[in-house]
């Protein structure tokens, strides 16, 4: 099955400014933090008990399927806090844009679904379909909008959006 992705018509012509007041951002921000949380009480807990019941070739499975959903919390999860970090004035919009806060890992993240993922506890395979949609949901907000203009910091920012509001002075 694939992964959930945003309508194409909610990702064009978002601004990063629009996205992160945006109720979606709450949501995807709020989603994003309990499957954290979630998926952390599952893999310290009744995760950890599960795996070692599993035979060896699922045990092993269950080890590289797991440290693929913490690596995609993890992205997910930075990227988010990046974003909050922006709307809250903590960051700036361009600083955000850079590669060092991208959403990053891509390879382990959306690589090949292993095979027999059967053979793992129906609660790691429902983190890992979450975490999946959730990664790729991110990463398409992210693609939306970086295709975009970055905003200019400060003064020339605010200068621009009076020019756009109230036209150009010549």
């Amino acid at each position: 099955m694939a992964p959930d992705a945003p309508n194409d018509d909610i990702a064009q012509g978002v601004t990063l400014q629009s996205f992160i007041q945006s109720e979606l951002f709450e949501r995807t921000f709020d989603e994003g933090m309990a499957l954290v949380e979630e998926t952390a009480r599952y893999l310290d807990g009744p995760g950890r008990s599960e795996s070692r019941d599993l035979p060896r070739k699922a045990a092993l499975l269950y080890a590289g399927e797991s440290m693929r959903v913490t690596t995609r919390l993890m992205q997910a999860a930075s990227w988010l806090l990046v974003q909050r970090a922006v709307r809250d004035g903590d960051m700036g919009p361009r600083d955000a844009a850079s590669e060092r806060y991208r959403l990053g890992s891509k390879e382990i993240c959306l690589g090949g679904r292993a095979e027999n993922l059967e053979l793992l506890p129906e609660t790691l395979r429902g983190l890992l379909h979450r975490s999946e949609s959730l990664y790729c949901r991110i990463a398409r907000f992210e693609e939306a909008l970086l295709a975009g203009p970055v905003p200019e910091p400060g003064v020339h920012r605010h200068m621009q959006r009076l020019e756009q509001v109230f036209g150009r002075r010549d």
